[in-house]
């Protein structure tokens, strides 16, 4: 459906104040909040949520299950996986050399620079206020502190945090940090498996990657 087009149908809701661009595409169920803008030609999958006063860039592509706390700014071409969460205040940059002006003092224009994402993949969380500079990934069902500042990949499942980012561990889909197995063998070397206290999920770390066992 057209995004200027409230259905109740269809579950679509649009707050008046919201400032959604005719082009932008909206799923089944999906709402946009009052005072977010949502540009042209953004897509959102079913069952999204954009929070009050959130930015969406134009050409952003969203995902199923997606949630856009408020006053997130997500400038394009961010791409964001299904089941992808955005805390307040979140900002995801598109300029790798921000300037105002060109070397010779001029206001610089669209065609001036070219526009880098931030790609946020299945599940994956960013906390508030936390900023990912573009080009940068956040990895399935990874996870970011709130306000960490993101200049690097995030791996799938893994837990970063601080200024700038670094990992600290590894997150389950419950978004639980994850308990190694066993205490190791002599020189300090852990099992490589890891449970999820909350769901009983067993992963497994092999050269810095970890691997569900038992994907649902």
């Amino acid at each position: 459906m057209s995004a200027a087009e409230n259905d109740a149908r269809t579950g679509t809701r649009i707050a008046p104040d919201a400032d959604v661009h005719a082009t932008a595409v909206l799923g089944e169920g999906t709402s946009v909040w009052h005072g977010a803008a949502v540009r042209e030609d953004v897509v959102l999958g079913r069952s999204c949520i954009v929070g009050r006063g959130a930015y969406l860039g134009p050409g952003v592509r969203v995902g199923d299950n997606v949630k856009i706390q408020n006053n997130a700014l997500v400038y394009e071409p961010a791409v964001l996986g299904d089941g992808a969460f955005v805390g307040p205040a979140v900002v995801f940059t598109n300029d790798l050399n921000p300037r105002s002006v060109t070397p010779e003092g001029r206001l610089k224009s669209a065609d001036d620079w070219h526009a880098v994402g931030v790609t946020v993949l299945e599940g994956g969380s960013v906390g508030a206020r936390a900023v990912c500079v573009a080009p940068v990934t956040i990895g399935r069902w990874a996870m970011v502190a709130a306000g960490a500042v993101v200049t690097r990949d995030v791996p799938d499942f893994a837990l970063v945090l601080g200024v700038p980012a670094r990992q600290v561990g590894w997150v389950g889909r419950a978004g639980v940090r994850l308990v190694e197995e066993g205490e190791g063998d002599e020189a300090g070397r852990g099992s490589g498996r890891f449970v999820c206290p909350e769901t009983g999920a067993v992963y497994l770390e092999k050269d810095g990657v970890l691997s569900e066992i038992d994907a649902p």
